[in-house]
């Protein structure tokens, strides 16, 4: 199974970015996905998880602001984050709950003031 991040990148204080993770290999999809978040010298952390049947949870610090989503399909979750500010400066991890836990590369996010 391989997880592919994409989509972040450097934007100013207020703007908004969209990370894209696609999952492949598993024939029986995942019971969920999610993002999680690792500043520097800080532990990953859980932003926003979506399950098989839809259901939504945010860690607080993004809620009203980042929005996850998926496309069963095609085996892909979405996190649309808005607002952005410089506390959400961290790498973005895709992770996918199947036979085991799988994680994606991580994808640098970086939120200048």
């Amino acid at each position: 199974v391989q997880l592919q991040a994409s989509g972040g990148g450097l934007v100013q204080a207020g703007g908004s970015l969209r990370l894209s993770c696609v999952g492949s290999g598993s024939r029986l999809g995942f019971a969920s996905m999610a993002w999680f978040r690792q500043a520097p010298g800080k532990q990953r952390d859980l932003v926003a998880r979506i399950t098989l049947s839809g259901a939504t949870d945010y860690a607080d610090s993004v809620k009203g602001r980042f929005t996850i989503s998926q496309d069963k399909a095609v085996n892909t979750v979405y996190l649309q984050m808005n607002t952005l500010q410089p506390e959400d400066t961290a790498v973005y991890y895709c992770n996918a709950v199947g036979a085991t836990n799988y994680w994606g590369q991580g994808t640098q996010v970086t939120v200048s003031s």
